[in-house]
């Protein structure tokens, strides 16, 4: 008589290929997506510091802009920065620490710099996060935009070399610019050109000194444990559960 209960070779594999998937959870992904990187320092915070996150929709993510103080959901929004900036305020109630959120949707590196002396020098942020990229690439099919990577380049090393003239003491960190391929937005036509922006960021991080925060390889490994539309919305623009990457990502490059 067969017996039913006794696992057959491939049932075996399967249950062990299943186990193995459930043992990687998002700190082992987190830590394979930085494995790669030679990234500066961690950094450490001090009393009074004020913290920065710029870029575009993915920073913004809802945000009030006629709020201006620190450390609110208005002002943070409700996405990675705020998810991000929660940990920070609640692992560090001594420092007094002031985080804002500066991002705008649509931004491209141009128009970072056309506000940015309100809002980023103003503030004299002690610890200045950039994300930004997507757009630059993105625009050229949607919107007719006429930037290419050697723009995006020299735009932001314009950038980043008049902050550093402006607040010399700067900690720098730069976020890749990612996308998630087939899902709604991201198409074949991104590719092989989107991902030299992420180079191009990867770069510029090593040439300002700045810490490096691989969204992309966190987007990637995160494959292994649920597909793509489960992190992305459309592609470009994370799911909650993305944001939450983000957030993870972020800290774990940055603060250790």
């Amino acid at each position: 008589m067969l017996n039913r209960f006794k696992p057959s070779r491939r049932n075996f594999i399967k249950t062990a290929s299943v186990g193995t998937l459930a043992a990687v959870g998002i700190p082992q992904i987190v830590s394979a997506a930085l494995a790669a990187e030679k990234n500066a320092p961690r950094l450490r915070f001090n009393t009074g510091d004020v913290i920065l996150f710029q870029g575009d929709s993915i920073t913004d993510w809802g945000r009030d802009r006629n709020k201006t103080e620190p450390n609110t959901t208005s002002t943070l929004g409700s996405g990675y920065a705020l998810i991000t900036a929660s940990k920070l305020l609640l692992d560090h109630p001594d420092k007094d620490l002031k985080i804002y959120n500066k991002g705008i949707s649509g931004n491209k590196v141009f128009q970072l710099a056309d506000r940015w002396d309100d809002d980023c020098l103003a503030l004299k942020p002690n610890i200045l996060s950039i994300h930004i990229g997507v757009n630059d690439f993105w625009h050229t099919l949607s919107s007719g935009y006429k930037g290419t990577i050697e723009t995006y380049i020299a735009d932001y090393k314009k950038l980043l070399t008049r902050t550093k003239a402006a607040l010399p003491d700067v900690k720098l960190v730069i976020c890749e610019p990612f996308a998630s391929k087939d899902v709604k937005a991201v198409d074949d036509k991104w590719y092989p050109t989107f991902p030299q922006f992420g180079k191009a960021a990867r770069d510029i991080a090593t040439e300002f000194g700045a810490i490096f925060v691989p969204y992309q390889a966190a987007f990637d490994k995160a494959l292994a444990l649920a597909p793509a539309p489960y992190w992305s919305l459309d592609g470009v623009h994370p799911s909650v559960a993305g944001e939450a990457l983000m957030a993870q990502t972020w800290l774990k490059a940055v603060v250790g």
